[in-house]
């Protein structure tokens, strides 16, 4: 069973930085990529960045050379480093991972506000 559980999230002035965190304390057999999707109030759920077990990384347009992915096999964590904050980054961010054979995991999402 995949648990996957999000921190860092919070309120932060335009400009600046969070980190968040995704842990997977379940099973990591069947997972093979882990990444970060957001939802904005009236929007649709969107792709933030991704990143496979073997350490290959996508980052969505709308914030590459802001925010970074990363992981940490040993630790079963994703992160997702975000930098030069604007107010339009605001929403929820939610943690997922990628199952081979099982579909994908969902975290419980973090709220991220950026204030202007």
């Amino acid at each position: 069973q995949v648990q996957l559980v999000e921190s860092g999230g919070g309120l932060v002035q335009a400009g600046g930085s969070l980190r968040l965190s995704c842990v997977n304390s379940g099973s990591v057999l069947d997972i093979n990529g882990m990444g970060w999707y957001r939802q904005a109030p009236g929007k649709q759920r969107e792709l933030v960045a991704t990143v496979a077990r073997g350490g290959s990384t996508y980052v969505a347009d709308s914030v590459r050379g802001r925010f970074t992915i990363s992981g940490d096999n040993a630790k079963n964590t994703v992160y997702l480093q975000m930098n030069s904050l604007k107010p339009e980054d605001t929403a929820v961010y939610y943690c997922a991972a990628q199952g081979v054979t099982t579909g994908v995991y969902w975290g419980q999402g973090t709220q991220v506000t950026v204030s202007s």
